[in-house]
């Protein structure tokens, strides 16, 4: 039974704690970017150091109140709000911001929790070198949550997920023991590699409030291109092709429905579109070379090579950094979009990537037969991960479909599961997935799953509900 975090709790707590640590919270920490939920808070923890997190959480441990961890407050599975908590503590980390250490010669940086993406990926710049993980919310999400959530974003073709990126961690556990394992070693195979345990557990398992991040060579040079792609089976065939001729050359492979630039065009009009009228699919390529390549030159030999071979009818390639940062804008540009128009069921979905035309062609007639619709799809094609979102046709709103959405969202999802891919390709669990994980997840993992948090939380206390469904 786990108890609210109560005046005589906080009372006790802010005596243990420098002044201005606990406060009540903001509106800000209570929502999340979709609006599915409020959150509820007993109080706001904002700790300035990793001993002042083990303070907190050994507090909230001995008196049973759950802690709820807040990153940047941007994930989409309502892992940050709590609603049905009895009035929790918002645990955030932003004022843990500083950056450690970066060392160049070895490739490391050490980040605090509460860094924001951009910063991180600012400070390796500064020395020459590059953070890899992108995504649309890198000015506000914070590297904590990203970690927490093995993030993902349009680089993981040829940098992998957050946990690919990640050499170690600080993380302070259920009791208030300090985990000190910023270690930066690419080898250590001493005994279970908690690390990887606690990337993507969504604050379940222990609060990071650090981390060691491997930063890579920055490319030479740098180019890209929007090329018109027959159907998705074709954009298939180019990325083998690209791949075939380019190897790790290959940054970023997405794939961009008509439907998007349509949503642009009606929600966000100065957006500058790339052709007279949306093609029915595109791709975006995005290329690192070394010095002495010519992205151009490569690009347009490929896009020569695809012509040729009846996979792409038309295309644009950068002429500089800037066409090219236009093209990643547009790119980044969908999800506003989307959510102007408002979906009605959302999906971060991904199938091995030979499957993903079946499920395009599957997925669109399976949906009809549950009423009329609008689907934008986009996503990272290069590993498997699309974001099939259903909206409302034009006139209508959301709120007229919402009776629908559980139809619509386990029609999709059960394809998914056919296919053998996933529920949550890139966004986590949180809440919003707890039920899909116990349909479709397997039943074994799920245990194993359960006894690990029982071991390493055994009180219960930490983000209850998320991932797992609390007791």
């Amino acid at each position: 039974m786990l108890n609210p975090a109560e005046e005589a709790f906080l009372d006790d707590l802010a005596a243990a704690l420098p002044g201005g640590t606990l406060r009540a919270a903001e509106p800000r920490h209570l929502e999340e970017p979709r609006g599915r939920w409020a959150g509820s808070a007993g109080a706001l923890a904002l700790p300035g150091s990793v001993e002042e997190v083990a303070t907190i959480l050994r507090a909230a441990c001995a008196g049973r109140v759950p802690v709820v961890p807040y990153g940047g407050g941007t994930g989409l599975v309502g892992g940050q709000v709590a609603p049905d908590l009895p009035a929790p503590l918002i645990l955030s980390l932003e004022r843990m911001n500083r950056i450690r250490d970066v060392d160049a010669a070895g490739n490391v940086l050490v980040a605090e929790a509460g860094c924001i993406l951009a910063e991180v990926q600012a400070a390796a710049e500064r020395v020459g070198r590059l953070f890899p993980l992108s995504l649309a919310s890198e000015g506000s999400a914070r590297i904590g949550g990203l970690m927490a959530t093995n993030a993902g974003g349009t680089g993981v073709l040829r940098w992998g997920n957050a946990r690919d990126l990640c050499l170690g961690l600080e993380v302070v556990m259920a009791d208030g023991r300090i985990w000190h394992g910023l270690r930066r070693l690419r080898k250590n195979n001493m005994g279970y590699d908690l690390r990887h345990l606690i990337i993507g557990s969504e604050g379940t398992l222990g609060v990071i409030t650090a981390a060691s991040l491997r930063l890579v060579p920055r490319p030479a040079r740098t180019g890209a291109a929007l090329i018109v792609v027959r159907d998705p089976a074709a954009a298939l065939e180019l990325l083998a092709r690209a791949q075939a001729r380019l190897g790790e050359g290959i940054s970023a492979f997405e794939l961009i429905s008509g439907m998007g630039l349509r949503f642009l065009a009606e929600t966000m009009p100065q957006v500058r579109q790339p052709f007279a009228a949306p093609p029915d699919w595109m791709v975006l390529i995005d290329l690192g070379l070394p010095a002495g390549l010519d992205p151009e030159a490569a690009l347009a030999a490929l896009f020569e090579e695809a012509a040729g071979a009846g996979l792409a009818g038309d295309g644009v390639i950068a002429s500089s950094e800037a066409q090219r940062a236009e093209f990643w804008a547009l790119r980044e540009s969908i999800p506003e979009a989307n959510r102007k128009i408002g979906a009605i069921s959302s999906h971060d979905i991904s199938v091995p990537m030979g499957a993903v035309p079946e499920f395009l062609s599957r997925a669109g007639p399976a949906l009809a037969a549950l009423g009329g619709f609008r689907v934008n799809c986009f996503g990272h094609l290069g590993d498997g991960n699309l974001h099939w979102n259903v909206f409302p046709l034009p006139g209508r709103s959301r709120a007229d479909h919402e009776h629908e959405r559980d139809a619509i969202k386990t029609c999709v999802h059960d394809l998914v599961h056919e296919l053998g891919g996933s529920v949550s390709a890139e966004h986590g669990i949180g809440r919003l997935k707890v039920a899909d994980l116990e349909r479709y997840g397997d039943p074994v993992a799920l245990a194993a799953m359960r006894a690990i948090k029982a071991a390493l939380d055994p009180v219960g206390i930490l983000n209850p509900g998320a991932v797992l469904r609390a007791e």
